[in-house]
């Protein structure tokens, strides 16, 4: 048996103060060769930091090679038997820079004793570079004290790396690949796709649709941002990706999965979306178990993106309002929250006390979409008179009370519209950070910050309050990106944080192994999710950049929807001239 070994690593190279290039090339020596067996030495210089890495070999003939005491293990062998690639095991994947990586392998071959003797070239790869480009966005005008253009472009790639299903030929996240592929609803039905949630792999309908009806809404008043930005074609392609996946989750009249995955299973795992192996259950809703809570909000998120696509695509319009139609159909007739009726999917997770709120949103969007009466009459009927607590994932009661103004111009709604922002700027009833910063819950508190920008920005642009609108929403948008100090968006300004609670990338590059090490890893996650917003100050007001801290540093769908359409607002305004 041929004996293939790993000798320590020593520290022998100068310390070198500039990145050098992520692969370095080199021959076989030391070599020992007898005809039909060998012996001989691969020296690899380690000038940077490496978390994990594959070493590719090639021979001029073909090898036998057998593993003894080793760091490595053979990940793939070639037909031929002369091409292998090894992958570091879990345990031996961190290497520092200034030092040599030195292998002595030994192997079985056939030769003739004219032939010439065995020879090879290996290639070391560090697996913390990804190679993913980033192209530049327009320039900043004037006007704009951060690139609104850039977090817009940022933040779109943020969901294309949260993508599930198989990756199309225009992915540009070269550290995700095809993951989830045996998504199956409970009698085999198709829900591959779609995105994950968080910094975990569970595919949550509720936040997902609310996030999908932020964006939608944001891309509906601020198109021209897009424009703007050059991101149009690309924010229609991150907005149909759930879209499409909400459609497939449809599978009934009265029927639609909720979710994929189980909360206990996916948190024991840490590691890539691509390596996951654990059971994935699919839970739904019916006429005996209702939701009319996150039915109401695919109902709206499909109505306000038909709004979105009906120029662009009609038939893909056309589409999700059937779709629309159908579910706030079921959401009506059979009335539940989804949580009540599915404990033991969601309710731990994305728990919801009731439905109103949903069903009021769902009615307004479905107005707006088809201009039918009886959904304006709906909306009006779930409606809560009074101020709002918020706008998030699992309330849109302050969402419709604009959407309703906005159609109706009552002025009820515009009294509940000004007395939440009352609240909620300064003076009124919801602490402040030192920063500036509204704090309503320690929760992905810039999130609720954002989404509340957002919505006075909607607020403003149809008449209301809107220089004092528009000038608070940029406050809080411009802590998020930067007027503390640092910024709160992965890849984005000054000293973004670099670990955020996202698994994906905080993992090597495949095939490198990944396991919990990666998250009480001390060093920067060896990919940036750019675009993410993190969770923010807690409710001291202090932030620590740590990947352990999910209160403060998770990534998720919901956190970005509503602080992308709030800089698309802001783009706008400086688009538009408006931007003080």
């Amino acid at each position: 048996m041929a004996i293939f070994a790993v000798v320590m690593l020593t520290c022998l190279l100068p310390c070198l103060h500039a990145m050098l290039p992520a692969m370095a090339s080199v021959n076989l020596t030391n070599i020992h060769d007898w005809g039909t067996r060998f012996e001989g030495m691969f020296q690899f210089p380690i000038d940077e930091e490496v978390y994990g890495w594959e070493i590719k070999v090639h021979f001029n003939y073909p090898v036998i090679l057998h593993l003894g005491e080793h760091k490595t293990t053979i990940y793939s062998t070639s037909a031929d038997k002369r091409t292998f690639v090894l992958v570091n095991i879990l345990s031996q994947g961190i290497m520092h820079a200034n030092g040599t990586l030195s292998m002595t392998i030994t192997g079985q071959y056939n030769r003739s004793t004219s032939d010439p003797p065995i020879a090879a070239t290996a290639t070391f790869v560090n697996l913390i570079h990804d190679e993913q480009v980033v192209a530049s966005s327009p320039a900043a005008v004037a006007s704009e004290k951060y690139n609104y253009a850039e977090v817009l472009e940022k933040s779109i790639l943020f969901y294309e790396a949260q993508r599930s299903g198989k990756l199309p030929p225009t992915n540009r996240i070269p550290w995700r690949g095809d993951s989830a592929m045996n998504d199956r609803g409970q009698n085999g039905e198709d829900l591959t796709g779609g995105w994950f949630d968080a910094g975990d792999h569970i595919k949550f309908a509720l936040p997902l649709a609310s996030s999908v009806s932020m964006l939608a809404w944001g891309l509906v008043e601020f198109k021209d941002a897009y424009v703007g930005a050059g991101q149009l074609d690309n924010m229609y392609d991150s907005i149909r990706w759930p879209l499409e996946w909400m459609m497939k989750a449809h599978t009934g009249p009265n029927e639609l999965y909720v979710q994929v995955g189980d909360v206990d299973l996916d948190h024991h795992f840490w590691g890539r979306p691509e390596d996951m192996k654990m059971a994935r259950p699919a839970y739904k809703i019916t006429a005996e178990k209702p939701g009319s809570d996150v039915a109401g909000e695919f109902a709206a998120a499909m109505a306000a993106s038909y709004i979105a696509f009906k120029d662009k695509d009609p038939q893909f319009a056309a589409d999700l309002l059937r779709h629309a139609r159908e579910i706030y159909a079921f959401a009506l007739q059979y009335n539940g929250t989804y949580s009540k009726s599915l404990p033991q999917s969601a309710g731990a997770a994305y728990g919801s006390s009731d439905y109103d709120d949903e069903m009021c949103w769902g009615g307004a969007w479905l107005y707006l979409a088809t201009g039918e009466e009886k959904f304006l009459t709906d909306s009006k009927k779930y409606h809560h008179p009074g101020t709002s607590w918020g706008q998030s994932w699992g309330n849109k009661d302050i969402g419709c009370k604009v959407l309703l103004y906005n159609v109706t111009g009552e002025d009820k709604y515009k009294a509940d519209i000004t007395g939440t922002f009352t609240d909620w700027m300064p003076g009124g009833s919801l602490p402040y950070f030192k920063s500036g910063l509204a704090f309503r819950d320690q929760w992905g508190s810039l999130r609720h910050a954002a989404n509340m920008a957002f919505v006075a920005l909607v607020a403003a642009e149809h008449g209301i309050n809107s220089d004092a609108y528009r000038a608070w929403a940029k406050s809080q948008i411009h802590i998020a990106l930067g007027d503390t100090g640092r910024s709160f968006v992965v890849g984005f300004g000054v000293n973004p944080p670099s670990h955020p609670h996202h698994r994906a990338s905080s993992c090597p590059s495949m095939p490198a192994p990944c396991s919990f090490e990666a998250l009480t890893r001390p060093e920067s996650s060896p990919h940036t999710v750019y675009g993410g917003l993190v969770g923010g100050p807690s409710q001291e007001g202090s932030y620590i950049d740590d990947r352990q801290d999910y209160k403060q540093n998770e990534v998720a769908c919901d956190y970005n929807a509503g602080f992308q359409s709030a800089v698309a607002g802001l783009k706008h305004l400086s688009l538009t001239g408006q931007l003080a």
